[in-house]
C-alpha cells in the first residue's frame, strides 16, 4: 500500500484503481488535502466508483429480499426458475433452474435481456462456481407445435427442476404457475428483473440457448440463427421466404406456417 509520504500522481491513480476492499480510507482522507489537480481528478474517479459500487450492492440486496423472507420462513433450497425462447420462430424453448447459497458473493444478476453476451458469460461462470445447484432443460420445436408454447415452457421448467440436486423445497418461478410440480412456489411478475435467483436462472438459460442456436447456425446456414437466436428478424424472414422452414422451425407460428 502507498504510505502517506509524497507519491507521484501515477502511483496514486494506480492505487485508487485497485479493488476497493484494498484501499485504506484513512489514506484517501489524507489525499483530500493534496492540492495537485491530478490527485483531485483521481479522487473524483475513486468516489464515483464507490458510489457505483454502493448502488450495485443496494440493488443486489433488493433482489435478494424475497429469498431472505423465504429463508426466515424455514426454506433452505430456494430455486429460481425461468425460461427463454418463447417468442422465436425457430429453436427450442429452454428453462433454467438455479439454487443460490445464502452467502452468495455480491454478483449482480440482472435481467438477461439487458446484458451483453460477454457479461452473461461471466455471470454463467459465477453461477457454476458458487451455486448450490443449476440445470437447464428444453423442449423442441416439435413439442412446441404439439402442445403449444406455454405448455412446452412449463414442461421445460419442470424438467430443469427435476435435474437439480439437491431438490428445492421452494420455487420462485417467473410469472408462471407450474401445476405439474408439487413443490411450494410463487410466481412474481417480471421476476427476472426483481428476484435474485430468477435473474440467475434467466441468464443461465439464455446463454445455454444462445449457444445451441449457434450450433444450429452451422447446421442450417443462411438463417442467421447465431445472430438472431431464431427470432423473426428481417434477414431471418428473407431466408425463410427463400429456403422455407428448417426442421427446427415452429410450424404453428406465423409466419412460418405460410411457407410450408
Amino acid at each position: 500500500m502507498i504510505n502517506k509520504k509524497p507519491a507521484t500522481i501515477a502511483d496514486i491513480k494506480a492505487y485508487l484503481k485497485q479493488d476497493l476492499s484494498l484501499i485504506d480510507p484513512t489514506y484517501v482522507k489524507a489525499l483530500a488535502q493534496d492540492d495537485r489537480k491530478g490527485v483531485a481528478s483521481a479522487l473524483a474517479a475513486y468516489h464515483k466508483r464507490c458510489e457505483k459500487e454502493a448502488a450495485i450492492l443496494q440493488a443486489i440486496d433488493q433482489l435478494k429480499a424475497r429469498e431472505r423472507q423465504l429463508r426466515q420462513a424455514g426454506y433452505q433450497f430456494i430455486a429460481g426458475v425461468d425460461e427463454v425462447g418463447r417468442g422465436p420462430l425457430a429453436g427450442p424453448v429452454v428453462a433454467g433452474a438455479v439454487i443460490l447459497p445464502e452467502d452468495m458473493p455480491a454478483v449482480y444478476f440482472n435481467d438477461s435481456k439487458q446484458l451483453s453476451h460477454q457479461k452473461r458469460m461471466a455471470l454463467v461462470a459465477d453461477i457454476e462456481k458458487y451455486a448450490i445447484a443449476y440445470a437447464v432443460a428444453g423442449q423442441s420445436a416439435q413439442v412446441i407445435d404439439q402442445v403449444n408454447i406455454l405448455q412446452a415452457s412449463k414442461q421445460a421448467m419442470a424438467l430443469a427442476i427435476d435435474k437439480l440436486t439437491p431438490q428445492p423445497d421452494y420455487l420462485l418461478v417467473d410469472a408462471v404457475a407450474l401445476d405439474q410440480v408439487s413443490i411450494p412456489q410463487s410466481h412474481p411478475i417480471k421476476g427476472d428483473a426483481t428476484v435474485y435467483a430468477i435473474a440467475a436462472a434467466s441468464i443461465y438459460a439464455k446463454e445455454k440457448r444462445d449457444a445451441l442456436m449457434r450450433q444450429y447456425d452451422d447446421q442450417f446456414p443462411g438463417y442467421g440463427f447465431g445472430r438472431n437466436a431464431g427470432y423473426g428478424t428481417k434477414d431471418h424472414l428473407a431466408a425463410l421466404e427463400k429456403g422455407g422452414p428448417t426442421p427446427i422451425h415452429r410450424r404453428t407460428f406465423a409466419p412460418v406456417k405460410k411457407y410450408l
